[in-house]
């Protein structure tokens, strides 16, 4: 028996400190199957996304619509049915739907895995405009929605020169529309707009409200309602809130 004077056997290793890490030869086998495997699953997801048939538009889903058609909208987004879902221009689809004039706006989604989605808002009426014997309906931008031979109650009529599409007047006018509250706009019969810093409303029992610019709409609701309360509305009544904080009844 061959040992050294401590008795400790030659010709072996000793055995690595208790809490020391043992650091093992790394296989390049192994490292070289995981890239190829790490290669072929990137190519096969790449290969579903746009080179197969499984993930591709076979349907288009239009949601939200009421005056426009279906088919129309289809048409407008122009996505061809067996396109690569992964592939389809969202933001491109969405402005085309948009160019259809009843569209206020369009949101494009994918529903995987074969369905392409679009969510319609349209434009909706706010204001009438007299044209002939008739009326017109339009939104904010002045577009026409659709005609009425009758006055629509629930719409008050704007006056305004020029054209109605893409005027300002229009959009200040429904300004107002949109943000008075159901109470005062169910009395509003019509918005003179024909100055868009001079604004009026006529309540239809012979009083005027002089609005003055579109801002500050709630406050005006707000304070045109206590005045109303404390001067009921009468023929040739004039409530004059075109500053709030100033605002009298003559």
């Amino acid at each position: 028996m061959s040992a050294d004077q401590g008795g400790t056997r030659t010709g072996t290793k000793p055995s690595p400190k208790p809490g020391t890490r043992v650091r093992r030869k790394s296989d390049p086998w192994k490292l070289a199957f995981m890239a190829l495997l790490v290669v072929a699953l990137v190519c096969v997801v790449t290969w579903v996304l746009l080179g197969s048939r499984l993930l591709v538009v076979r349907d288009v889903a239009v949601t939200g619509l009421d005056r426009v058609s279906a088919e129309e909208v289809v048409a407008a987004v122009d996505v061809p049915t067996g396109t690569p879902l992964i592939r389809v221009d969202l933001e491109g689809g969405a402005e085309r739907a948009e160019s259809i004039e009843l569209v206020e706006s369009a949101t494009l989604t994918r529903g995987w895995p074969a369905t392409l989605r679009v969510e319609v808002v349209e434009r909706q009426p706010l204001l009438a405009v007299r044209a002939g014997d008739e009326y017109r309906l339009v939104d904010g931008d002045g577009v026409r929605i659709e005609d009425s031979a009758t006055r629509p109650g629930t719409h008050p009529v704007v006056r305004v020169t020029g054209e109605v599409e893409g005027n300002e007047a229009v959009r200040a006018a429904a300004d107002i529309v949109e943000r008075a509250p159901d109470s005062l706009l169910a009395q509003i019969q019509l918005i003179d707009a024909t100055e868009t810093d001079e604004i009026t409303l006529d309540l239809g029992d012979g009083s005027l409200v002089e609005w003055g610019d579109p801002s500050d709409t709630a406050d005006k609701s707000a304070v045109l309602r206590v005045l109303m309360s404390e001067h009921p509305p009468q023929e040739g009544r004039v409530y004059d809130v075109s500053v709030p904080d100033l605002a009298i009844v003559r």
